[in-house]
């Protein structure tokens, strides 16, 4: 079988019209083909939106119903796993083998890539030292490919000093495997856009200049692309709107009395063993665990008489929005469009636990924002600390980057998403080089079905 062109698809988080004027590098590499609105599935989150992508389900069928949830099986919330296994149903790379066997993959920064039967990985993995210090690095598969690659930039990736180099490294990245491997299917997933506009919001002048800084970053990878012959399709999995309200659902459920904590060294940690409900937060929804089926109504009165909550879904309204899977919390919340939620449990910053002032993606039983802020009450003083934090680190010695706020940094938050988008401006896009397939519209489960044809595994 002769081979067809490779193709090279993008995901550009948070892109949406309102941006793309402001990116002429991308729209001229896809000016011979189309540009269709893209409508996401519930929840509108990386972790989801990418797994139905790959699979064209919703995430009823492919199990990923946030960026995390809680595991009943492991009494633990647990966000940002890796485990390409949690994605349940066929990947596009298996389907498009079915008919072209040998067809091979790099994945470059997408999420689940830690097991993914492709043949190329690259995705961020630092280093953990034993005495509690945090490192840059990344996972390659193949393990030499590491050590063709500069140290990758963590530090940009997330938090106060996310920026652009995380997502230069990736698209430079993207280059080499390109260049070195030839890959039929290359995937890269390209952050820059979820920053600033999640700190100001989509109409902040700040986010229009983040899109023209990332199209100029874009411009080595398209050209690499184009060199190749490939067709290119660039998408994102969700439009950030603006938003003002941050919700507290589970200070709420601790104040009714369901939702427990336990206690060390002063610091409250969530206890979702002896809870009767909480809530795993995720930008604008929210999984709510209820322990005790006699306690449904009350939990849900409780969470739709909470200002910023606009949805309440039960079972009936999780299978119409496509959440009707096990993982789902009992009720799941659906944030009014200028509101979010937060994770925060605890009455008394004095008693917050101390992951909760640090980047701690792993250990916050919820997701979190304000990690994009020095503490917007004191940011002067929290740079300060940033500052003595790394001489420390540099000597060798254990430190701490105590540097997140707590309730100003979750006020300072002014865009956020999950939720489908409210207007044409800050929905998300999908472009492709390819005139072929043009549609005005997509939805995010039939872009399984258009890779497959770009691929010519189907007519």
């Amino acid at each position: 079988m002769d081979r067809i062109n490779p193709l090279v698809v993008l995901d550009v988080v948070g892109l949406t019209p309102r941006l793309l004027a402001h990116m002429p590098r991308l729209r001229a590499a896809c000016a011979d083909g189309f540009t269709a609105r893209l409508d996401p599935v519930v929840p509108a989150v990386t972790c989801s939106v990418q797994a139905t992508f790959l699979t064209g389900q919703t995430p009823a069928g492919h199990g990923i119903v946030g960026n995390g949830w809680y595991f009943r099986d492991l009494g633990e919330v647990l966000l940002w796993r890796q485990h390409h296994a949690l994605i349940e149903g066929e990947r596009v790379w298996d389907a498009i083998r079915k008919a072209r066997p040998g067809y091979t993959v790099a994945n470059i920064c997408w999420w689940y890539a830690m097991g993914a039967d492709v043949d190329w990985t690259i995705t961020p993995r630092p280093i953990y030292r034993a005495d509690g210090r945090k490192e840059p690095d990344c996972y390659t598969i193949p393990a030499e490919l590491h050590d063709e690659l500069p140290e990758f930039p963590l530090f940009t990736y997330w938090g106060p000093g996310a920026g652009l180099p995380s997502s230069k490294w990736i698209a430079d990245a993207a280059v080499h495997v390109m260049k070195t491997r030839d890959p039929d299917l290359t995937l890269v997933y390209v952050p820059h856009l979820d920053y600033d506009l999640q700190r100001f919001g989509p109409a902040d002048p700040r986010s229009a200049q983040a899109a023209a800084a990332l199209d100029e970053v874009l411009g080595p990878l398209l050209d690499a692309a184009a060199a190749r012959g490939a067709t290119l399709v660039a998408l994102s999995e969700y439009g950030i709107t603006e938003v003002s309200r941050p919700v507290h659902v589970n200070r709420a459920l601790r104040a009714a009395g369901l939702l427990h904590v336990h206690t060390q060294d002063g610091m409250e940690y969530l206890d979702p063993w002896t809870s009767r409900a909480f809530a795993v937060a995720d930008h604008q929804i929210a999984h709510v665990y209820v322990r005790d089926p006699a306690d449904l109504a009350a939990v849900a009165k409780i969470c739709a008489e909470l200002p910023g909550v606009g949805q309440v879904l039960d079972e009936s309204g999780k299978a119409e929005q496509g959440l009707d899977h096990a993982r789902s919390g009992e009720l799941v919340l659906l944030a009014e469009p200028d509101a979010w939620f937060t994770y925060y449990y605890w009455l008394d910053d004095k008693r917050a636990p101390d992951f909760a002032t640090h980047v701690e993606i792993h250990r916050k039983p919820g997701y979190d924002p304000a990690e994009l802020f020095f503490d917007p009450a004191a940011p002067g003083a929290a740079k300060a600390r940033a500052a003595k934090a790394l001489v420390r680190k540099k000597l060798g010695m254990r430190y701490r980057m105590n540097v997140i706020g707590l309730d100003a940094g979750a006020q300072a938050v002014r865009g956020s998403h999950g939720l489908l988008p409210p207007t044409p401006d800050d929905a998300p896009l999908l472009l492709c080089s390819d005139p072929g397939p043009a549609v005005d519209r997509i939805a995010a489960t039939d872009v399984k079905a258009l890779l497959l044809r770009l691929a010519g595994s189907t007519p």
